[in-house]
């Protein structure tokens, strides 16, 4: 089906002197004629990654190619060093599958062959529904199981298995570790709608990287999901280095992006089997939301080194509360003026309650630090000699810390 695309655009090509590029209603390069002449950044990126940024995209659908019909003009755009096009929709029964599109530096293109390109639209519109069709269709398939594979009923999970298997969509049933990328918003707010199309093009691109059939991946409303599915043994790079790439292709991509404050990504633990997927991902998932809350871990969160937040993010969805772990506490967090009394608290219980370490770390003379601790065993009502209230209390601080209640200046 593919070689029909590519009959049908280099005889396009051909009739008006000048390359031709088709892309379908994502913007996703489908084919291409032999390229020459006069191309901008836009075009070269659009060929070498087979898609082309979250700005440009944004750009063009404000420039209204979603709703044309008919064929359009669209300008210059220095800042994106893109150069004036022309784009003929390629729409069936009124279903738009995608565009057409010219480069017009010099606005040499005419009537007649604008004209000449829109005869040539009903063939391929036909044979890009059929191609979209097929792929959609096996697109389909292959999110359908990959969701499946995360939820929780075991036999669709064993059924996702077989599907997947049988279909050839991955390579062998090994050992899976599951990565959540997500992008965190301005104020908290959801991204938009071009940078949900950064997520999914640095999935795709990622997948690409690491072998097509050694991962799947899944665009869920507030995160992405990579599922490495090659195994530790025959994986040419580390779940970690993987996710390392994912971030940073991730991070190119939302730059620039008004909706997007930063991104981050959370590495699940390695599971013997595809069926095991759903736990990694749990796990993924949650890293990923302690890495959204708590900056200071980076970009990359791995559920190994997540330590005592392991068991913290667990809490967090049932939502305990501060108060739930330590009531005085609690009521400690709520006083704006006590936030040194809990830093030095804090700093006092990481190193393991050692006087000396915790007034060399906060530069304080060790009277100062006896006071303040002194001052939190009075307004939270608690002895710190007694173990089981240590444990409590610093349990409390770092879930203060994950819902947000404690944020120390630091």
């Amino acid at each position: 089906m593919h070689t029909d695309l590519q009959r049908i655009v280099d005889t396009m090509a051909a009739r008006v002197g000048r390359p031709a590029l088709i892309e379908d209603r994502r913007q996703r390069v489908v084919v291409y004629s032999e390229h020459s002449g006069v191309l901008d950044d836009v075009r070269r990126t659009s060929i070498l990654r087979r898609h082309t940024t979250p700005e440009v995209v944004a750009w063009f659908r404000d420039a209204g190619i979603m709703d044309a019909r008919e064929p359009m003009r669209t300008p210059a755009c220095p800042e994106l060093d893109l150069l004036p096009r022309v784009c003929v929709p390629i729409r069936h029964q009124d279903l738009l599958l995608g565009f057409v599109w010219f480069i017009d530096a010099s606005g040499a293109m005419t009537d007649a062959d604008i004209a000449a390109v829109t005869e040539a639209v009903p063939d391929l519109s036909l044979a890009l529904y059929r191609e979209n069709l097929l792929g959609e269709l096996a697109s389909q398939r292959e999110t359908e199981a990959a969701r499946t594979l995360l939820a929780d009923a075991p036999e669709g999970r064993c059924a996702a298995v077989r599907s997947l298997l049988g279909d050839g969509l991955v390579a062998g049933d090994g050992e899976v570790t599951a990565l959540v990328a997500q992008q965190v918003g301005t104020d908290g707010q959801p991204v938009d709608e071009p940078a949900r199309i950064a997520l999914e093009h640095t999935l795709v691109a990622t997948r690409r990287w690491v072998g097509t059939r050694e991962a799947l991946h899944l665009v869920r409303h507030d995160h992405g999901v990579l599922l490495l599915c090659c195994g530790r043994g025959s994986a040419r790079v580390s779940a970690e280095g993987v996710a390392r790439h994912l971030g940073q292709t991730l991070r190119a991509a939302s730059a620039g992006l008004a909706s997007v404050t930063r991104t981050v990504v959370g590495v699940g633990a390695p599971h013997p089997r595809l069926y095991d997927a759903a736990a990694s991902y749990e796990e993924a998932l949650r890293a990923a939301r302690v890495a959204v809350r708590l900056p200071a871990l980076g970009p990359v969160a791995t559920w190994a080194d997540l330590g005592i937040y392991r068991v913290l993010s667990g809490l967090d969805a049932q939502r305990p509360g501060v108060a739930g772990v330590h009531p005085g506490l609690a009521r400690l967090m709520r006083d704006e003026t006590s936030r040194v009394l809990l830093e030095t608290l804090e700093t006092y219980l990481d190193l393991a309650g050692n006087a000396h370490a915790t007034a060399h770390r906060l530069r304080l003379h060790r009277t100062t630090l006896y006071y303040r601790l002194q001052r939190v065993e009075q307004l939270a009502g608690t002895d710190l000699k007694d173990g089981n209230e240590r444990l409590c209390l610093h349990l409390a601080l770092k879930l203060g810390r994950l819902t947000g209640h404690y944020r120390p200046g630091g």
